[in-house]
């Protein structure tokens, strides 16, 4: 019995080790980078363009993947990620605006970075907290509909929130939320970005996302086998929209630490919608592809428009025609289901291929029978 019992502890023990291991490898990595940034914008004034760019593909990645949760592993329509955003955008913001930033410009100047870090963290924290309160709020209710019923409900909910803080005077209402402490950067924002790439990698392999792909795939089915189904939709969309009220906290505390209610109308939730559909419904690894192409062209196609100084901006035409030409030839995304490293040769948890499993039903017994094949 000791023996048996000692397994367990080594797998576990293993398990930690290794993701540890990784975290640290990323924390390295990304540091590395974020140096390597800001020496080079140091003297590259060029470099600092690049480098936002580079600081909103994290922010879109970790956007793209919590509605991935919400649209692609639990099959929901969710058209209300920008009000969950806006929701955990304010808050942090609030709090740092008035209580965190005043605390953090009265300590000594040696204390003042690494408080700031800190509080930055628990501020982002609160936010998504706050925003998975509202997720719970618009989701218990509603989350008993299905397609584009759901659709206009979250729709009308992102509405809602961006309509409140047109008339909060605290948070600025309509003329905007200035004077944030621009304590975000690329270091946080990619380090969340992977802690909502690692959530959504770790729920997928759970009982929680199976029954999140049993719900997307059959509702019916799945509550006939015992799945509450309202349940799972609604912590779907608690988790998605806390870890998008996470990128909103990064979005507002990043130069030039602004927020406007305009930022989050729908058309921000459409571009998330696309990003996820665009690298395919339910893959992880698209959506990351398709936060990076949906945030990077609008930018490269830029150049378009001072080949055409007299047109109007023709990015958007040729933006929105891309969409539509492989949306025409490959519906299902880029990825569509699967992972980006499920098309790699040679992966060691593929099922080799046995000459037994080719033939008719017919002869079954005989192919069951036979020898195994070395």
């Amino acid at each position: 019995m000791g023996a048996l019992r000692s397994e367990p502890r080594t797998t576990r023990r293993a398990w930690w080790l290794r993701d540890l291991f990784q975290l640290a490898i990323l924390i390295v990595v990304v540091v590395a980078a974020w140096w390597a940034l800001a020496y080079g914008a140091y003297y590259v004034r060029s470099l600092q363009y690049f480098t936002r760019i580079i600081v909103l593909i994290g922010i879109n990645i970790s956007l793209a993947v919590s509605l991935n949760i919400i649209n692609g592993h639990a099959g929901q329509f969710s058209l209300g990620h920008a009000g969950f955003m806006a929701v955990g955008a304010y808050t942090s913001s609030y709090l740092t605006y008035y209580h965190f930033g005043p605390y953090v410009a009265a300590l000594p100047q040696g204390q003042q970075p690494l408080m700031q870090n800190v509080l930055l963290v628990v501020a982002v924290l609160v936010g998504g907290v706050a925003t998975a309160i509202a997720g719970y709020i618009v989701g218990l209710p509603s989350l008993r509909l299905r397609g584009d019923y759901l659709a206009i409900v979250t729709l009308g909910f992102g509405e809602i929130i961006r309509v409140l803080i047109l008339n909060i005077e605290v948070i600025g209402a309509s003329r905007g939320f200035t004077g944030i402490p621009p304590w975000s950067n690329f270091f946080w924002v990619f380090f969340f970005a992977a802690i909502t790439i690692v959530i959504s990698r770790r729920l997928v392999s759970s009982s929680v996302g199976r029954a999140f792909l049993a719900v997307r795939e059959d509702p019916i089915a799945a509550e006939a086998m015992g799945v509450d189904t309202t349940r799972y939709k609604v912590k779907a969309f608690v988790i998605g929209s806390a870890l998008a009220g996470v990128a909103g906290g990064l979005f507002a505390h990043y130069t030039p630490a602004y927020l406007n209610p305009g930022m989050f109308t729908f058309i921000k939730s459409f571009e998330v919608v696309v990003m996820v559909v665009l690298g395919g419904l339910g893959s992880i690894s698209g959506a990351i592809i398709g936060a990076i192409v949906i945030t990077i062209l609008p930018e490269a196609l830029r150049y378009v428009k001072e080949i055409f100084p007299n047109m109007r901006d023709p990015r958007m035409v040729i933006y929105s025609i891309m969409l539509i030409v492989l949306m025409l030839t490959r519906p299902q995304g880029l990825l569509g289901r699967r992972e980006l490293w499920e098309f790699l040769p040679g992966r060691k948890d593929k099922i080799p291929d046995d000459p037994r499993d080719s033939g008719d039903a017919d002869d079954k017994l005989d192919r069951d029978a036979a020898p195994p094949v070395t």
